[in-house]
């Protein structure tokens, strides 16, 4: 929870302002993502309203924007089609047959954020350490031409005035900032240009052209209990879509907050920020909402903006509801054209650019797992391209590191010493067996652990199989600086494992 008595008048003046400017960018996302989706867009707005309230009192990063995403709202289309088709089959149409298919919705919602709860208490959010930095270089990369490319379709059918406010736009949010911060430049471009618009009668597309949101004025949201909710049926045709919806939206926000964190230099909390989203996406299920995740494009609008606190989120999800319910008529006079520009100056900023300079210093495994990420981002989803750029980045790693090597010497008594060197695992545990030459060597023989690391099951049956063949052929071998896990380990994994009980105290990695 935010404490005010920690904020300057300047902290607050900020926030507030770049809230106010958040608040505005949401609105023609929130109703572009319900239209994907396949619903009304005052689902889409109650989404960013409430997830985006409850994310910022609770979520794992101060200022972090939260709603209605694209990614999330994809993977509803096929949900709706199936409800549809469902529904349909059923004898249900109009009105009647939206309002149910509506409900299976709101079920995949509440489920998807009792999923993301879950996750949460799990302490699993951690795990967004294992996306390498390049894998991230490649979401960031792939989410800025993506949000570039989802602003041209506001073009079709325009004329030369939708150009011009993009331009002029795009000109305030690069210039103004050069003079002054005190007014975030994206506020000064939505208040002059829609004045100068309205009064001058210029002939271009409004938000009020997507979608009238006047006959949304005063309208709350309520709370609803889906005729789904206790349907085993329903449970079960939603449950696919739900835990696809839930890891999206996880992998999303916090791949978005490992992102504001590199730009901030303060680490948020991962497993806060899965039981916010996740109580979020519960509470917009039962209001009549639609479920979302972090936004990264309005996280950086309000970041950039000088909202670096849970201040400015708040103030963005209240300032949405407030335009939605009470200034509709205002809200449907600002020209595309201004959120359009701002969305592109998001895009450039968003890119990161100095990935360009460290590809001369990049391992070529890295540009490729870079690439990859970038190219499967934009044509696909970014979840798969973020789990993609992982699977890439591990199987490099254990190739890399799937060789385990050996020196040998002989003790004074006649023994024969094998010195590990290297990790023993999945990827080296074939080839382990090729550094011993079993037949010619003498009755006793030590394999020395000391510069050898056990690193999962797979070495662990590779050496109870290297002493079995030695046992086989008659010979003593023994196992030397092993540490006490990994020997625990061996006798669970076999009966042919023996070892120097007088070993020195030395950890071995293993993780089991």
């Amino acid at each position: 929870m935010f404490d005010l008595k920690k904020y300057s008048a300047a902290n607050i003046k900020n926030d507030i302002l770049s809230g106010l400017v958040v608040a505005v960018a949401l609105v023609p996302e929130a109703i572009a993502f319900s239209f994907i989706a396949g619903v009304s867009p005052i689902v889409g707005l109650y989404a960013a309203f409430i997830i985006g309230l409850i994310t910022s009192i609770i979520g794992g990063k101060p200022g972090m924007i939260s709603g209605a995403t694209g990614s999330v709202a994809v993977v509803m289309i096929g949900l709706m089609l199936e409800a549809n088709a469902k529904l349909t089959a059923a004898g249900m149409v109009g009105e009647e047959l939206y309002i149910h298919a509506l409900n299976y919705l709101l079920l995949a919602t509440i489920i998807a954020g009792a999923i993301q709860v879950a996750f949460g208490l799990f302490k699993l959010g951690k795990f967004i350490r294992l996306v390498p930095q390049p894998a991230l270089y490649g979401f960031v990369n792939g989410l800025a031409i993506v949000i570039a490319m989802a602003q041209f379709k506001f073009f079709e059918g325009q004329g030369i005035s939708m150009y011009v406010v993009v331009g002029v736009t795009m000109l305030i949010m690069y210039i103004l900032p050069k003079f002054t911060k005190v007014i975030p430049a994206g506020l000064v471009a939505i208040v002059v240009l829609t004045l100068i618009v309205y009064f001058m009668q210029i002939d271009t597309v409004t938000v009020g052209s997507l979608a009238n949101l006047s006959e949304f004025k005063g309208q709350l949201p309520h709370l609803i209990i889906p005729d789904t909710l206790f349907s085993l049926e329903a449970i079960l045709m939603v449950l696919p879509y739900a835990i696809i919806m839930a890891l999206v939206g996880l992998i999303e926000s916090l791949l978005t907050l490992a992102v504001l964190d590199e730009m901030s230099g303060v680490r948020g909390s991962g497993n806060k920020e899965c039981i916010a989203l996740g109580c979020g996406n519960i509470t917009s299920g039962f209001f009549g909402g639609m479920a979302g995740c972090a936004m990264i494009g309005q996280s950086i609008i309000n970041f950039t903006s000088g909202g670096l606190g849970r201040l400015s989120s708040f103030v963005a999800a209240v300032g949405l509801l407030v335009l939605v319910v009470s200034m509709t008529d205002v809200l449907n006079t600002i020209p595309v054209g201004v959120l359009v520009g701002i969305m592109f100056m998001v895009s450039i900023g968003t890119f990161e650019w100095s990935s360009f300079s460290h590809l001369k210093h990049m391992p070529r495994a890295d540009i490729f797992v870079m690439i990859v990420v970038t190219i499967i981002t934009v044509v696909e989803d970014l979840a798969v391209a973020v789990i993609a750029g992982v699977i890439i980045s591990a199987l490099i790693f254990a190739w890399k590191h799937a060789r385990i090597w050996s020196k040998t010497h002989s003790e004074d008594d006649g023994t024969k010493v094998y010195t590990l060197e290297g990790p023993l695992f999945f990827g080296s545990a074939t080839t382990f067996s090729d550094n011993f030459s079993i037949d010619q060597d003498p009755p006793k023989v030590v394999i020395d652990f000391k510069n050898a690391r056990v690193l999962d099951f797979s070495g662990v049956e590779a050496i109870d199989s290297i002493v079995k063949k030695y046992e086989d052929a008659g010979k003593n071998l023994l196992l030397r600086h092993l540490s006490a896990d990994c020997k625990a380990i061996l006798k669970q994994a076999g009966p042919h494992c023996s070892y120097e009980e007088d070993d020195p105290t030395y950890k071995v990695a293993f993780n089991y």
